[in-house]
């Protein structure tokens, strides 16, 4: 059962894929572009599997869609981070919207409330560190960084603090693992700026797929 979920998740993804790369490519919205994004199919791929992965991951449980909510929107804001440098309001707060109603229905269906208060716990403390990580180096973090990190902490919390305590330091050593790469491919300089969000959301998955394994 859990590997037809898996399929039948990555092949929503790859329709989603689709939106989420059409999506990208016009943003800013109201601007009238009417481009993808990426040249097809890398972001319809990666998206089909990022999805069979969360369906593996989840199988038939309630909160398996949020879990794809969240990835669709981590794949949106993946793209436009890293073409725009910009993590948008308008893509932030309906996922966070969005993966907050899913997340209550799941625990409506499954009694799992500890786990919806930890979720939202999750959410403030991620938010409050980056918060104050931001305030003292605002040029390391943006506020759509900030904003993030409670989205981040709304699914990772959850999951449990484990979870959030993995996602919220992989980020960062994604972010150095990348800095590393691009400079020694000589594609920024010493000076140049990364986008953090990327790193952030590679962090989270990593938390999502392994995070008790790595805390434990």
């Amino acid at each position: 059962m859990t590997a037809l979920v898996a399929v039948a998740s990555g092949l929503l993804g790859l329709a989603v894929g689709h939106l989420v790369n059409r999506a990208a490519g016009r943003f800013p919205w109201g601007t009238g572009r009417t481009a993808l994004a990426v040249r097809p199919p890398l972001v319809e791929v990666a998206t089909a599997v990022l999805f069979a992965l969360v369906g593996w991951r989840f199988g038939v449980a309630w909160d398996l869609p949020a879990f794809l909510w969240f990835a669709a929107a981590a794949v949106l804001l993946t793209v436009i981070d890293v073409q725009h440098r910009l993590l948008p309001n308008r893509v932030i707060v309906p996922a966070f919207a969005g993966g907050a109603v899913l997340l209550t229905a799941a625990a409506a269906a499954d009694q799992a409330w500890p786990a919806l208060l930890r979720a939202g716990l999750g959410a403030a403390v991620l938010f409050a560190v980056f918060l104050v990580l931001a305030l003292i180096s605002p040029r390391s973090l943006g506020m759509g960084d900030v904003k993030l990190a409670a989205l981040l902490g709304l699914f990772l919390g959850w999951l449990g603090w484990d979870a959030v305590v993995v996602g919220g330091a992989a980020g960062f050593v994604v972010q150095a693992v990348l800095a590393l790469g691009v400079l020694a491919a000589r594609r920024i300089g010493l000076r140049g700026e990364l986008p953090f969000g990327p790193a952030m959301l590679v962090g989270a998955a990593v938390a999502v797929g392994w995070g008790a394994a790595i805390a434990g």
